[in-house]
This record gives structure tokens, C-alpha cells and sequence, in this order.
């Protein structure tokens, strides 16, 4: 059984969230051949590692003569974990920060069966020898200099969970304002569409069979606008006044929409930009191209 302090416990917490920082921001940037400050947060800790060893030693307490069970215990316990982790992170911030979605036996992305397996095995490793370690070195280290240390540390992940925490909800936000601005503009589309066969019987409205990306959809619109406003100076008797005015309003809607599609995706907040960069995997089913596209603003305005 493991004795520690509640102050031990939070520091082998931080300590865990630490190494999962260097091992994965180590993994992705190699493999991005860039460096990638993985995670949620902006400073060196990746919260879900220090959670993940912390549970880790907790099922297998009551199995640490039997590495049967504590294989057992730490499948369920991990994946029980991850599970719940991405959910509420999805349901809360509208997007994955991982998907298992490409692996065979998994459940709605969250968590697949071959991640169970090397949980299981993960937690063999962190009880039988990595955490015994980690446990010397922290007893070798005046409890009073651990206390400072931790009090320290809590302190400065409190303020940076918050900010990030903040600009993911903010995050979220932009999405739905992205999402939201370009179903007005397929509406003002069609709209026009409507319009111009009602107005030009010759002239047949292209339909669209397809889900166009934003900025096709406003090139779209611009050219419509363009047909309207021609058929309008060579046939304005084609257009009564209720037509008239209803393009006016299409076009006040159509420019209110383009600015807030700007807004919505200058990307002035640090935290945002960061968490996009740091999260190269994360994606969205709902808001998948407009986020794409706060990514690439993200990547462009660190060019700059």
C-alpha cells in the first residue's frame, strides 16, 4: 500500500503530468520535425498523464502481489478514464483532442481495445518499476522543499488551467460563430438562387450537390449578387418592389454574416492560437472545416 501525504500525492501528480509533457511533446515534435507544445495547457504539464498515473496507482493497490489483476486494474481503470475524459471534453469544447475512430474496436472514437491492452500493460510498468523510482528520489527530497515545491507548482497550474480552460470555451464559441455564419450564407444562397430562376426563366440556377466550403460558398454569393445587380440595371421591370427589397435585406444579411466570419476567425487570443498548435490531432465531426481553418490562421499568424 502506498502512504503518502496529500501534499506527496499532488506532487507525484505534477510530477507525472510533467513527464507525460516531455515524452508526448518529444513524440509529436520529432514526428512533426517541429517543436509541438503538446497539450491543453500552455506550461509543461499534460493534465490526463498525471491523472492517468495517479489512477494507475490507486487500482492496483489493493492487487500488488498479484500482476494478474493489476494488469486487469489498470485496463479497466485507464480506459474508464479516457472514456470519460473525452467525453466531457467533447460535449464541453465541441471538439477531440484524440479519435480511435481509424482503429478496429472502438467505441465511438473514444477509446479502442488495443489502448485498453497497453493500459493494462502501461500499468505494470508504472507500479513494478518507473513509479519506485520516482518514489526514492521524492523521499530523498526534504518534505519541507516538496511542501514549497508543490505549493509553487499548484499555484501557477491553477492560473494556467484557468486562461487555457477560458480560451477553450472561447474556442468553442468561435466555432459555433463560424458554424452559424456559414449556414446564413447557404441560406442567403439559395435565397438568391430562388430568385434569379424566378427572374430569368432562361437562365437555369445551379444547384448545389454538394456541401461547398465557406469561402466557395461567398464566392458563390458574390456572383449571384453580380447576376442580380446586371439583370436588374438591363430588366428592372423584372423585379416587383417586394423583390427589390428583399435583395437589399439579402445583401445587409450577406454583409453583417462576412464580417462576422472575420471576426470570428482573426484569432487575437495567445491561449487560443496556442491550444490549436499544440493539438495538431484535435478535430471536430460538426465544426470540422471551420476549424481547420482556425488552425491554419493559427499556423500563419506564428509565420508572421
Amino acid at each position: 500500500m502506498y502512504h503518502y501525504t496529500a501534499i506527496q500525492w499532488l506532487f507525484f501528480f505534477y510530477f507525472y503530468c510533467f513527464f507525460g509533457w516531455v515524452f508526448e511533446s518529444t513524440f509529436v515534435s520529432v514526428k512533426s520535425k517541429k517543436f509541438v507544445n503538446r497539450g491543453f495547457m500552455r506550461g509543461p504539464f499534460l493534465p490526463i498523464y498525471g491523472s492517468g498515473a495517479i489512477m494507475m496507482l490507486v487500482v492496483s493497490m489493493p492487487f500488488q502481489e498479484n500482476i494478474f489483476l493489476t494488469y486487469i486494474a489498470g485496463c479497466i481503470g485507464a480506459t474508464v478514464l479516457e472514456l470519460v475524459t473525452g467525453v466531457a471534453m467533447e460535449a464541453l469544447f465541441k471538439v477531440r483532442y484524440w479519435d480511435y475512430s481509424n482503429q478496429k474496436f472502438n467505441y465511438k472514437g473514444h477509446i479502442c481495445l488495443s489502448s485498453t491492452i497497453a493500459w493494462g500493460f502501461l500499468t505494470i510498468l508504472m507500479t513494478e518499476f518507473l513509479h519506485k523510482g520516482v518514489e526514492k528520489i521524492v523521499f530523498a527530497i526534504p518534505y519541507i522543499l516538496v511542501s514549497v515545491i508543490t505549493v509553487i507548482l499548484t499555484i501557477c497550474i491553477i492560473i494556467d488551467f484557468t486562461l487555457s480552460f477560458k480560451a477553450a470555451l472561447d474556442l468553442r464559441d468561435v466555432l459555433v460563430g463560424l458554424e452559424k455564419a456559414k449556414e446564413e450564407m447557404e441560406r442567403i444562397q439559395k435565397r438568391l438562387d430562388v430568385i434569379i430562376a424566378i427572374a430569368d426563366s432562361e437562365r437555369e440556377s445551379r444547384r448545389q450537390e454538394r456541401s461547398l466550403r465557406i469561402d466557395e460558398t461567398m464566392e458563390s454569393i458574390e456572383e449571384k449578387f453580380g447576376i442580380l445587380k446586371d439583370h436588374l440595371l438591363k430588366k428592372p421591370a423584372d423585379f416587383v418592389e417586394d423583390v427589390r427589397e428583399e435583395i437589399v435585406e439579402l445583401r445587409s444579411k450577406y454583409a453583417i454574416e462576412k464580417e462576422h466570419r472575420m471576426q470570428f476567425g482573426r484569432l487575437k487570443d495567445l491561449y487560443q492560437r496556442a491550444l490549436l498548435r499544440g493539438n495538431p490531432g484535435m478535430h471536430s465531426k460538426r465544426f470540422g472545416e471551420a476549424l481547420e481553418e482556425l488552425k491554419k490562421a493559427a499556423n500563419e499568424k506564428r509565420k508572421k
